[in-house]
Formats: structure tokens, C-alpha cells, sequence
């Protein structure tokens, strides 16, 4: 574990981190519990950089567009910011616009936290964040646990738990900005989505309650196909959108009692990597970066602009406290919420 910097008066610290195996390493930083870098060792030997990450505490405070961090309480998008949970009215701070909760509401949502580590060895690193109750409008003190592990053969795995003492909602992911070639876009990576389905948006980027097939759309990635050639007739459509995951390839995850489905493949030709997201989430965000405009450097030096990288995210439907057809995001206490992601590098 190093410093990496302050913020009000706290220490962040990153933890250094590398498989058994040595065919991937990173680090994770305290703020966010977010992984800063990550790098998977290719057939030749060399290391290829597969995330965007910045240089300081205060980049991330600043400038991260969520990079590599746990968004929460309530990942995605809650519409107006308001929901009624056991017919009582809570209001969110309107941090997107004045119009949507976006990733938590307000400024101190999950993703801006600094987590406390609990638990560190050479492959992972155990974090945790207690909430309490009204944190940024949501009822119930809870407690988030996240683990980050660096597993053979090249496999970034992303466990959460939480539980609260009152009712609530959360919806977790983990969010990360993926380039596999590093090269300045994404564009030409290559996309295949296990979904038929897709939940169609207002202009708030809200789902509207109703489920559309994914085909003839731009969003047909049931076959893998160019990120940029997002559209019917090859053209460009920026895609920030929730796919309903089929989860028809599943297996055991590292804790049996969880299963583990395929949900989206992403390639580069250019360096030959592979990323598989298998999780235990019934949906998936992918959104292609084309709002990122970074303003500081980034790793290397790179600068981050549109489509730097592509975010996988596994999670809930975006507003479901307001959508009861989809699956429900409440917490109740003696639940335990789980979750488990595996990112899987070949080549």
C-alpha cells in the first residue's frame, strides 16, 4: 500500500496489486474503492494497460467520471430523484441536470467516498463504507463491502456485499472505463451483448417502463460487431443504455451459492485481448465514453477524450424503486445484498 494523497483531511491510499500467477496487476485506491490501473501480460510478455485511471486523489475528486469506482447507493439513474418505499416519499439531491439522481445523488455518493480497507494480501484487498441514514436522501445505515481480486489466469473480480437497518434501495456496480489497445478510442473494439432485450429511455435518459427487442436496432450486439458501427445503416449512435441480460451461459461463481452468467464479450484486434463480464446482475449499462472529456492528464500522461474507454456496467434496470415490473432493488434488514463480477482477459 502507498499514499495517494488527501482529501479533507484524510489519507487515500492505493494498494498494489498482482495475481499468483503474475498475469495481471493493479491497484485499487481508497477513494471510490476504484481500480486505478490494471494491466494483463500478453503471450509475448509485455503488459497491456486495459483501464483508464488518473494521478491523484484530487483528479478523482475532480475529474473522474466515476473511473473505476463502486457507484452507489443507487448506481444508474432514479427519475425526478424520488421514490416511495413502503409508501413513504424520499427525495434525492438532483445532481444530473436538476432533473435525475445520477450514481447516488449529490456529491458524496458511493463513488466519491473514501472506503475504509479492512483487508489487504498481494492478490486482493477488502474495503468497506458505512452509510448512514439519510445519507444523501436514502433511509437505513448501511454497511458496503466490497472485494477486489486479481485471480488466475487473468480475471478482475469484483464481490460486494451490504446490509442495512431499514428499508431502502441499492443498486451497485462497478465502474470501470475499459481500452484494450490503448489506443485514443474504443470505436473500433469489438461488442457482443448477451440480451435480446433492451429498456427503452425518455430524454433524462430514464427507461420507460417498457421492454423492446434489441433487434433491428442499433442495439443489436448479438452478434459481435464494431462499437462504432452502432446503428442499422453503419453509422455512429452513441449507446448509454441498459441491455436485459438472457443469462443462458451460467455457472458457479467463487461463492457456490451464486451464479455467474455471461453478459457481454469486448475484443481489440489491434492487441489481440479478449474481455469476458460474467455476472450475477440481470442487466448490463454499456455506455461508450462519448461524453468523457477529461481535464487533466491520465495515466502516462494520456489525455481522455471521447470514447477513451468503455464502461461494462452489471447492475439493476435504472429506476427500478419506480418500476416494479423489473426486478426489485429493496433491501430489507436480515437480507444480505450480494454481488459478484468477474472481468476474464484472454490472449
Amino acid at each position: 500500500m502507498r499514499n495517494f494523497g488527501s482529501l479533507d483531511g484524510r489519507d487515500v491510499g492505493e494498494t498494489l496489486l498482482v495475481s499468483p500467477d503474475g498475469a495481471i496487476a493493479g491497484s485499487v485506491i481508497d477513494l471510490g474503492a476504484a481500480v486505478r490501473d490494471l494491466k494483463i501480460r500478453r503471450a509475448d510478455g509485455t503488459l497491456q494497460r486495459v483501464v483508464l485511471g488518473l494521478n491523484s486523489a484530487a483528479d478523482y475528486r475532480d475529474h473522474s467520471p466515476h473511473m473505476g469506482a463502486i457507484a452507489g447507493r443507487f448506481g444508474n439513474r432514479i427519475g425526478r430523484g424520488r421514490f416511495t418505499l413502503d409508501g413513504r416519499l424520499y427525495q434525492l439531491p438532483l445532481n444530473e441536470n436538476g432533473r435525475t439522481a445520477l450514481h447516488g445523488g449529490g456529491v458524496k455518493g458511493f463513488g466519491k467516498a473514501i472506503w475504509t480497507r479492512l483487508h489487504a494480501d498481494a492478490a486482493s484487498v477488502t474495503l468497506a463504507l458505512h452509510s448512514p441514514d439519510g445519507d444523501q436522501g436514502y433511509p437505513g445505515a448501511m454497511t458496503v463491502t466490497c472485494r477486489i481480486t486479481l485471480a488466475p489466469p487473468q480475471t478482475l473480480r469484483v464481490e460486494l456485499w451490504a446490509i442495512t437497518d431499514a428499508p431502502t434501495v441499492l443498486n451497485l456496480c462497478h465502474h470501470s472505463y475499459f481500452n484494450l489497445d490503448g489506443g485514443s478510442d474504443i470505436l473500433d473494439h469489438d461488442l457482443m451483448v448477451g440480451a435480446d432485450h433492451y429498456t427503452p429511455i425518455d430524454g433524462d435518459f430514464i427507461p420507460t417502463g417498457a421492454v423492446a427487442a434489441v433487434a433491428g436496432t442499433p442495439l443489436d450486439f448479438r452478434i459481435v460487431r464494431a462499437v462504432r458501427n452502432a446503428s442499422a445503416d453503419g453509422g455512429r449512435t452513441p449507446i448509454d443504455n441498459t441491455f436485459l441480460l438472457h443469462r443462458d451461459r451460467i455457472e458457479p461463481g467463487s461463492d457456490t451459492l451464486l451464479q455467474l452468467a455471461h453478459a457481454a464479450t469486448l475484443s481489440s484486434n489491434v492487441s489481440g485481448i479478449v474481455m469476458e463480464c460474467w455476472t450475477t446482475e440481470p442487466a448490463l449499462q454499456v455506455y461508450d465514453g462519448h461524453k468523457v472529456a477529461v481535464a487533466v492528464p491520465g495515466l502516462d500522461g494520456v489525455r481522455y477524450g471521447a470514447s477513451a474507454g468503455i464502461a461494462l456496467e452489471p447492475q439493476h434496470v435504472p429506476d427500478s424503486p419506480n418500476l416494479p415490473q423489473f426486478p426489485s432493488t429493496v433491501l430489507r434488514p436480515g437480507a444480505v445484498y450480494r454481488q459478484l463480477t468477474e472481468y476474464r482477459f484472454f490472449g
